[in-house]
């Protein structure tokens, strides 16, 4: 039986692919603290990652086919992976991001080959730097790195929106529900590609253990492209309501929100059409199944029905009234063109 080891495995990205994996009959070791349930079949391995003397005395004498580290964000971090786990598994799989890619695109398609380059989050420099670091390990060492490139991934616990506070998107579907005016970024009419944990997890499996995987990356994502009018709407509409959208420049918001600039100057407000044939020609099971407007209604279902996943924000939603207000306000002050 082959032998896998997680680092986390139980978050949004991650518990799709442990349960599949346990499906599929792997031998799956979840390494944690424990403060999350694990799924039926897996093997718990209570430990931090940091304490590496504890790792090692936990994973002493096993050899894995896999090991796959979901938290690694720094170089810090990955040193301390290479170090734990050369020689240790016949393919690492570092989870980097989608969002590493080229800012602003010079082409909206994305390939594996799009330049690694955000200037504007930190968060994606820092995954590119560990990408870099990692094929640098390969070539000079053997270490046997495979890159996967997630883009916006979801599960039941939240449902993809534009913007949102700290405490997640419950607070704007909750203005969606009630018929309040929900910000969208722009025009609203930059696509974006939403993709459901469970199919993420078919491409994610399709390439562990696979020899055609060493050295290479791979971006996981739907087909399906959608604007943010759109997931905004087909939001409102699984619940019944007509969505009140008001539309603000990206710029304006990043400077009234400084701590969004990345995620929306550097991902979100930007175009992405991504281009799957690669991960599909090597693992040729992978196909995305749960359309958003499927996948949004088993969201809103998870969530309604779960006082744990209904995280409130009011500070948040008293900055939408107050932003909505005064820039609305404003454009009314603005002179119209005569010709």
């Amino acid at each position: 039986m082959k032998k896998a080891l997680f680092i986390g495995g139980t978050g949004t990205i991650s518990m799709a692919i442990s349960k599949l994996c346990v499906q599929k009959g792997w031998e799956l070791y979840l390494l944690n603290r424990g403060n999350q349930p694990l799924p039926e079949g897996a093997i718990s391995l209570k430990c931090d990652i940091n304490d590496e003397e504890a790792v090692l005395k936990l994973i002493e004498g096993i050899h894995f086919d896999v090991v796959a580290d979901f938290i690694v964000f720094t170089l810090e971090q990955l040193e301390r992976d290479i170090r734990l786990f050369s020689g240790r598994t016949e393919q690492y799989i570092f989870i980097s991001s989608a969002s590493a890619y080229q800012k602003p695109l010079v082409d909206p398609v994305i390939t594996e080959s799009t330049p690694l380059i955000n200037p504007y989050w930190e968060y994606s420099r820092n995954k590119a730097a560990c990408e870099e670091r990692l094929m640098k390990e390969f070539r000079e060492n053997g270490f046997p790195v495979t890159i996967v490139r997630p883009s916006h991934t979801y599960d039941q616990r939240s449902v993809p929106m534009p913007i949102h506070g700290k405490n997640g998107s419950f607070q704007v579907i909750e203005r969606i529900r009630q018929g309040k005016p929900v910000i969208v970024p722009g025009d609203g009419t930059s696509l974006w590609t939403v993709t459901h944990n469970s199919d993420f997890a078919k491409g994610f499996c399709g390439i562990m253990g696979n020899p055609h995987a060493i050295a290479n990356a791979y971006h996981i994502t739907s087909d399906e492209h959608l604007t943010w009018d759109q997931i905004v709407t087909i939001t409102a509409r699984a619940m019944d309501v007509k969505p009140n959208i008001v539309h603000i420049p990206s710029d304006v918001l990043a400077k009234l929100y400084p701590d969004m600039v990345g995620a929306l100057i550097g991902d979100k407000s930007n175009t992405v059409w991504f281009d799957n044939s690669k991960i599909k020609r090597d693992a040729p099971e992978f196909v995305c199944t749960t359309r958003f407007d499927d996948g949004v209604r088993l969201c809103l279902d998870a969530i309604y029905a779960d006082k744990a996943l209904q995280q409130p924000d009011p500070a948040f939603d008293a900055w939408c009234d107050a932003v909505i207000e005064k820039y609305q306000a404003a454009m009314e002050t603005l002179p119209a063109f005569e010709a």
